[in-house]
């Protein structure tokens, strides 16, 4: 398969996910349609999370059932690493994240100073749109890992599994979209265009960069780390959306919420097998 080829397949895989970005314009007014949405992107990460770390944790399993010493230590301790790293990584940037705002609040006001009540809306929509950032680059991980698999397949000629990866991943994608601007929607921010675009490259992107890299070099080792570093920081997101769901107070819709959307995850993966993928 040439080059070309691969790039296209790398492109469709990636760009799929920009089909669910626009519905974070949409304006959720109502209290339960912001709960609701925050509970749908939490079940959609659910899944997202066990996709990840089953992946992560397949070299593991195969060297314990091989009796290889060297490549369970080996690929259990970027298991560990990745996922602490992806994990706390993101505590202490919110943590720090949260230090910044504490210092604007307590600035004095003035000409170029924001009141404290301006430093509260301001840190509001900071935090949805920062959210949905860190989903993005979780997702960019994990999409990284899914175009080093089919890059790995067109160098190796297997065209028909490369292009069968491409019609599961695409699908599967599109989902993906979603679970990035659910957050924004929920607080009923309506982000730019600009923002989503950037969101959609920062989450799609990684399938196409991995499409190449995959193409002329692949690793177990390599894979293990992207999926637990995107393992750590999809956790990371979900402990975040649930606590926002608990202040709701709507624990009835928010269970059906994550039920649907952790189901709809495997809907679309069962679609992947039913592909051949």
């Amino acid at each position: 398969m040439s080059t070309t080829d691969v790039v296209i397949l790398g492109l469709v895989a990636g760009v799929t996910i920009f089909l669910g970005l626009p519905l974070g314009r949409i304006k959720a007014a109502l209290p339960r349609t912001r709960v609701l949405l925050n509970a749908l992107a939490t079940g959609i990460l659910l899944f997202l999370l066990w996709d990840v770390l089953t992946h992560a944790w397949e070299p593991i399993d195969n060297g314990l059932g091989d009796k290889d010493v060297a490549a369970v230590v080996g690929a259990g301790t970027v298991f560990v690493v990745g996922l602490v790293v992806g994990l706390l990584g993101l505590v202490y940037f919110d943590r720090w994240m949260g230090s910044r705002s504490s210092r604007v609040v307590a600035r004095p006001d003035g000409p170029g100073a924001a009141t404290a009540g301006s430093a509260t809306t301001l840190g509001h929509a900071s935090g949805a749109q920062t959210l949905s950032l860190m989903i993005a680059t979780g997702i960019g991980l994990h999409n990284f890992a899914e175009g080093l698999a089919i890059g790995n397949s067109a160098a190796t000629g297997a065209t028909e599994l490369a292009v069968l990866l491409v019609i599961g991943f695409a699908l599967h994608n599109g989902t993906e979209g979603f679970g990035i601007v659910a957050p924004m929607a929920a607080a009923s921010e309506r982000p730019s265009w600009g923002y989503l675009g950037l969101l959609g490259l920062i989450g799609g992107g990684p399938t196409f960069l991995g499409t190449l890299v995959g193409q002329q070099f692949t690793n177990d080792l390599v894979s293990v780390a992207f999926l637990t570093l995107a393992g750590g920081s999809i956790l990371y997101v979900v402990i975040e959306l649930l606590a926002v769901a608990r202040r709701q107070k709507m624990k009835v819709l928010t269970t059906w919420g994550v039920v649907i959307g952790l189901l709809f995850g495997f809907a679309t993966d069962a679609v992947v097998t039913l592909a051949g993928a």
